[in-house]
């Protein structure tokens, strides 16, 4: 919250003190924070002192409590209606993506007949189920790549890596490139 003058409202936050009202329901009806309603009271003499000031506000009806209940329920009910904007927004965003899905379902071409997958599937090859994990290390014997024991599994891991190879290694800001080196021959010695 920016620092504005709270001057204009001197006789407001003058009478609000005398009815007992808590720095918190003052900044919170001035928008204001409760340290700048703190500093403005003592600079402008409106601390209750310990005889007079302070008889005359007992006089007065203590709304404190109904003041702290008010803003509590404000701040509650402020709560539950984000809890409810995002209960909206997470009940549209899986309806949106049902939507979606169904519309992919209706998209997808009928099945080919039996011998025309069987020669497809021949002429395809086996694809990697996913990325696999691994670890950079740079030890006391020098740096190393570390793959998941899954990688013996790929088969294009298999068909094209296995092996010893050497390789050419390009450092990046958010990656590391790994290509073979040279042309496709085998290195295997």
């Amino acid at each position: 919250m920016s620092r504005r003058s709270l001057r204009p409202q001197l006789n407001q936050i003058r009478g609000w003190v005398r009815q007992g009202r808590t720095d918190a329901w003052i900044a919170h009806q001035l928008e204001v924070t409760v340290q700048q309603i703190q500093a403005f009271k003592r600079e402008h003499g409106l601390e209750p002192d310990s005889n007079g000031a302070a008889d005359a506000a007992t006089d007065e009806i203590d709304l404190r409590a109904e003041d702290d209940a008010a803003i509590a329920a404000e701040l509650e009910a402020e709560e539950e209606r984000r809890a409810e904007e995002e209960a909206k927004a997470a009940e549209e965003a899986a309806r949106k993506a049902a939507e979606e899905e169904a519309a992919e379902d209706e998209e997808e071409p009928a099945p080919k007949p039996k011998r025309a997958r069987a020669r497809s599937r021949a002429r395809t090859r086996k694809k990697a189920p996913g990325p696999l994990e691994a670890t950079f290390d740079h030890g006391e014997e020098g740096y190393g790549l570390w793959l998941d024991p899954a990688v013996e599994d790929d088969p294009i891991y298999a068909e094209h890596w296995a092996g010893h190879r050497p390789v050419e290694v390009t450092i990046e800001e958010d990656q590391i490139v790994i290509r073979r080196a040279g042309g496709d021959e085998d290195d295997d010695d």
